[in-house]
């Protein structure tokens, strides 16, 4: 008897339906075709196991398994449920009437329970493109998938209850979230806060004009003056994420199998801080069965690399299409992928090897030509993505001491939420742009006009301080930033002012 089940294969972010064809005639032989990788050829022996285990038997006849579209590779051991569903339905163990109205995912144990599997937020939303009642899948990842509406999602723990239900001996309870209502309660759960942060008020109104206009931001100071506290701050100024961006990003982390049993969707915007050992591939995603790497994980939230010259070269310079395009295109021989990469970045580093060097009370001890050394690790390509370089100095014990609390992170975020909002409406006729940062020389040239005193500030800056050409077009953008964070519809000089003193690490001289 011929019988289709329906499972899923996820490819990048998105999900394609797989059929699953079992054909049960005469005969001995077990056959799988389709293009499956090892770990759903051995599912086999899985299956024989649970069913065996449960009081069921494997079909004694000859089993013809084709997975459907045969040129896509399946891989890992999701398949298993599916086939074990088509396998008895092929011998009429089990009814084949309803099999056709729902997409079924799961590993199986080799007592028949199931564990959880990766992808199945994009599996869900493609089973409900597709016009599918429903999706069983293991109880773990039930509501994960529930946060897609017009879809049942039954989460079972046993291979019985899915046998059991198609012979109409009981039901299914779906899986029911109130995705609105469960998003919008965690929005503001952190724990942490710009209040804890003594002093650093420069710094904090940096990592403001950043937040708000979606800048990429280098921190560099000495060791312990609070470089790695601040930058774990940043997602707590960001705005909230939208519904829209939560579901880009709890599907980006679903198919990394980063999403426990108790979450439905990501409502925090995500920080990715990796150790500065990580190898290229580990950042921007790739491998012999591709998977997303830390710049798409940190899609519409915050990527911080802390020690940023004792990173890799090749690891940093992967970086560079990343930041200008906002996604990431992994190539193949057979196929490509694209993930999402919209991130900001922020970065910190020592100064100098030893940490100490323009440190106001200790001497730095670095050799002579060692500061521009150390800081030429970074290439000038790299440094010219990056709109904000300031530096810290350690804060005076009088600033640690005080009692008077710091201004806190929904302050901040009030004012940086004005300021996107003005943003938004500036770019909302310009396709792929929605903050400061992403504008072109041509959308500058119509959004962030200065007047003839800016312009003469800057031309006396740009010679003074011998500040590249790179740092032009940062300026005024950054500049834009702080006049929409004034509220301001022109740049005034006051704004440029503030956007030349963000430009540390491009004045000539400044490391010796």
């Amino acid at each position: 008897m011929l019988v289709k089940t329906f499972g899923a294969a996820v490819q990048g972010i998105n999900a394609t339906i797989v059929t699953i064809e079992v054909n049960v005639s005469q005969g001995i032989k077990f056959f799988l075709v389709g293009l499956p990788d090892n770990a759903v050829k051995e599912s086999h022996e899985r299956i024989a196991s649970a069913l065996e285990y449960n009081g069921y038997k494997l079909p004694r006849k000859q089993i013809v398994v084709n997975m459907a579209p045969a040129d896509i590779r399946k891989e890992g051991s999701a398949y298993d449920l599916a086939l074990a569903i088509g396998m008895m339905a092929g011998d009429e163990k089990v009814k084949s009437d309803e099999l056709e109205r729902y997409v079924i995912m799961g590993e199986l144990s080799l007592d028949g329970s199931l564990q959880p599997i990766k992808g199945v937020l994009p599996i869900a939303i493609k089973a409900r493109e597709e016009g599918f009642k429903g999706f069983i899948l293991p109880k773990q990842n039930a509501r994960e998938a529930a946060v897609v509406n017009n879809l049942d999602v039954y989460g079972v723990e046993n291979i019985t209850e899915v046998i059991d239900f198609f012979n109409e001996k009981n039901k299914l309870e779906p899986t029911i979230v109130n995705t609105r209502e469960e998003f919008f309660n965690h929005l503001n759960l952190s724990e942490i806060d710009f209040a804890d942060v003594k002093g650093q008020e420069n710094v904090k109104r940096a990592l403001e004009v950043a937040a708000a206009g979606g800048h990429n931001i280098i921190m560099v100071g000495p060791p312990g003056a609070g470089k790695s506290m601040l930058a774990k701050r940043i997602p707590t100024i960001l705005p909230p994420l939208t519904l829209h961006e939560a579901l880009e990003t709890t599907k980006i982390h679903s198919v990394a199998g980063n999403i426990d049993s108790n979450t439905s969707l990501i409502s925090q915007r995500p920080f990715r801080s990796p150790h500065h050992t990580i190898s290229d591939v580990a950042l921007v995603g790739g491998g012999t069965f591709p998977q997303p790497g830390e710049i798409s994980l940190a899609h519409n939230g915050v990527l911080f690399l802390d020690e940023l010259p004792e990173f890799k070269r090749t690891v940093l310079e992967v970086m560079r299409q990343p930041l200008e395009d906002r996604k990431i295109c992994i190539s193949r021989a057979k196929f490509a992928i694209e993930y999402p990469a919209s991130f900001m970045l922020v970065a910190s580093m020592n100064p100098c090897p030893c940490g100490y060097y323009n440190h106001p009370e200790r001497d730095c001890v670095c050799a002579p030509g060692v500061v521009q050394k150390y800081l030429s690790r970074i290439s000038g390509p790299l440094l010219d993505r990056i709109d904000i370089h300031i530096e810290i100095v350690p804060v005076p014990f009088e600033k640690l001491s005080e009692l008077k609390e710091s201004e806190s992170s929904d302050k901040v975020r009030e004012r940086v939420m004005k300021a996107r909002q003005l943003q938004e409406l500036r770019f909302r006729d310009v396709d792929g742009v929605y903050c400061n940062a992403q504008m072109s020389s041509k959308q500058m040239r119509t959004f962030a006009q200065i007047d003839s005193a800016g312009s003469e500030l800057l031309k006396n800056a740009m010679q003074r301080l011998n500040l590249s050409a790179r740092a032009y077009d940062r300026i005024i953008k950054v500049a834009r930033t702080i006049a929409d964070l004034d509220d301001a519809e022109n740049i005034l000089s006051n704004h440029i002012a503030e956007a030349i003193n963000y430009r540390n690490l491009d004045r000539e001289g400044w490391a010796g």
